[in-house]
């Protein structure tokens, strides 16, 4: 049961964040999008594989050679034991611990945000922007290639956005709707205004829409140390279920 939830998940989060480009090589999807991201821009095994491994590991760097990136793998729960040594031997290193968290609509209540929260249907270019505002995005090529990223998620979307008093956006985030669930992403707080319940009431506003859907639960993934998002989720009915990362090698 567990690993059928994990593969759900996994599932999820590809549908969830699109890459620029994709490469299918024999059960295996290669993903590029400029290195905005690890998880979009690394190798995820989706079927059973027929090239021996090593063989498909030198394809896949050859592959972000080419794109002028370092080589990344997403290791999940999913798989075999023995790929993670394949990667430790040819000296990749682990990077961005990730814990997946979950949370079951059947102890939840609605609670009020403790700010009003706008909630669209749309990722349009206000929120995008607002996105690159609290990121401080300022690279120019993934000022281009985000927007168009955001707007090929094949799901149902929720953009949830609070303003300050001049109609600037201060905190941002994201519901995307999957089968039962509802994916919680994007979760971004101006420095200025940290502190103050944005986050939460964030939150709370897209599990409450979720809840109104009649969905079973949510989920959303943390990078590891980052305590007060953990503090933050578990304080919400959140609770961990695995973890995965990434195995990245520079190469050259």
């Amino acid at each position: 049961m567990m690993q059928a939830t994990i593969q759900m998940i996994e599932d999820f989060s590809l549908n969830a964040w699109p890459s620029h480009q994709i490469q299918f090589y024999d059960g295996w999807l290669l993903r590029f999008s400029y290195f905005y991201t690890h998880r979009t821009n690394s190798v995820e095994q989706i079927g059973p594989s027929s090239i021996p491994l090593e063989e498909k590991i030198d394809f896949c760097e050859d592959a972000y050679r080419r794109w002028g990136t370092p080589a990344i793998f997403k290791i999940t729960p999913l798989l075999p034991e023995d790929f993670e040594q394949r990667l430790i031997r040819r000296n990749y290193q682990v990077q961005h611990i990730t814990q997946v968290m979950l949370l079951d609509y059947a102890g939840w209540f609605t609670q009020k945000p403790e700010v009003p929260v706008l909630l669209e249907r749309t990722i349009n270019d206000r929120w995008i922007n607002g996105l690159f505002s609290l990121k401080g995005t300022t690279n120019a090529i993934h000022r281009q290639i985000v927007p168009s990223m955001y707007r090929a998620i094949p799901k149902e979307t929720i953009s949830a956005s609070v303003s300050n008093t001049k109609g600037q956006i201060i905190a941002i985030g994201l519901g995307i709707l999957d089968r039962d669930y509802i994916g919680i992403y994007a979760i971004h707080v101006h420095p200025r205004y940290r502190g103050r319940g944005l986050a939460r009431s964030i939150c709370r506003a897209l599990l409450d829409a979720g809840n109104q859907r009649g969905l079973s639960g949510a989920y959303l993934q943390v990078v590891e140390g980052n305590f007060p998002a953990k503090t933050l989720y578990s304080s919400l009915g959140f609770q961990d279920f695995y973890k995965y990362w990434f195995r990245t090698k520079e190469l050259f």
